[in-house]
């Protein structure tokens, strides 16, 4: 199969024709339709994941068609799945209490395992899959494996995100978008933040209530002006100190900060603790959602509750993902990049 492979960090994918997944007994092989090309990828592409190395597949965004299943397998050949980028083993203390995205056995698609930049994926544990919907489209499906379940979690599971409520979004990328998307859905009044205005002014096409150019004003102090004391939920989406500083202080008195972004290198940060501690904060790390929180979101999404369309905004080849990691290193457009030609 055709699979774009990591060589050396910061320098175009290798597009190489390398050995078809074998299936395992507790899962599928899907034959990629999307993939999605996110933040975290390009962590580990430039070096700062312990998991991805010479020789490593990334792509943990993806949906597609069942072309192989195994013994032990719940789907079947010709199913159309979509799937979280957190496969929980569904056997652990947490996989039983409903935590699978806390799973420590957990097997994640493009670091530690091959991913989806590729025509064909192993997806073991295929429990933690969903049927996608005949009325979503698979550039679209691809993202919600990642940007908008995370988002979706982030804002209830962990920061009970309630009506009314002002809610700071640093990061206008996929999971930023989402969670401007999302919020608004709950009735939240949301500020976002970024350094690129055009994010910024196309966040505000999408409903968000104010926008704070990180480049030019005091973050902080602007979205306390702006929401008289202080939000009540501030989500972190890209996982520096500067945008988790800036989350933590402009939180009002017992305020939520949800950390969202995956940190870059060893995670290691300073962070302004007299913050969270004057102001009696509460301080949340969130990765993925539970699989089984699927079906109600994907129900949520046919229903028109909420548009998530806005946040793609381009399709792109297998070998087009380099240009697309490659421009993480600076400012990036508004909207989220997928891989849907695997041909090329």
């Amino acid at each position: 199969m055709r699979a774009a492979v990591v060589r050396d960090f910061n320098e175009d994918l290798s597009i190489e024709t390398v050995e078809d997944p074998s299936c395992p007994d507790n899962g599928v092989v899907l034959e990629v339709a999307a993939c999605g090309v996110c933040r975290s990828d390009f962590h580990g592409w430039v070096g700062g994941h312990p998991k991805v190395t010479n020789g490593s597949i990334l792509g943990h965004e993806y949906c597609g068609t069942v072309v192989e299943a195994g013994a032990q397998a719940k789907y079947r050949i010709g199913d159309k799945l979509i799937a979280p980028f957190i496969l929980g083993c569904g056997d652990c203390p947490a996989c039983r209490t409903g935590h699978s995205n806390t799973c420590e056995s957990a097997i994640v698609p493009g670091f530690g395992a091959p991913g989806a930049y590729a025509e064909f994926v192993a997806v073991p544990f295929d429990h933690n899959l969903v049927h996608l919907p005949e009325t979503m489209s698979e550039a679209l499906a691809a993202g919600l494996g990642c940007r908008v379940t995370t988002a979706w979690h982030a804002l209830t599971d962990r920061a009970n995100v309630r009506a009314g409520e002002w809610v700071a979004v640093h990061g206008t990328g996929g999971i930023g978008l989402s969670a401007l998307l999302l919020a608004k859905m709950l009735g939240a009044r949301v500020i976002v933040v970024d350094v690129v205005q055009e994010k910024l002014d196309h966040a505000l096409t999408l409903g968000a209530d104010a926008a704070v150019n990180a480049a030019t004003q005091d973050v902080p102090d602007a979205i306390c002006e702006i929401t008289k004391g202080g939000a009540q939920v501030s989500l972190e989406a890209l996982g520096i100190a500067q945008t988790t500083n800036a989350s933590v202080e402009c939180l009002a008195t017992l305020g939520r900060h949800v950390h969202v972004g995956m940190p870059a290198g060893d995670g290691m940060m300073e962070v302004n603790m007299r913050a969270i501690y004057s102001k009696q904060l509460a301080f949340y790390g969130t990765r993925g959602m539970p699989a089984w929180k699927y079906p109600s979101l994907l129900e949520m999404i046919e229903r028109g509750d909420v548009d998530l369309t806005p946040m793609l905004d381009r399709e792109v080849t297998l070998s087009g993902a380099s240009a697309e990691l490659r421009a993480m290193k600076g400012p990036t457009r508004p909207g989220t990049a997928v891989i849907t030609d695997f041909s090329k």
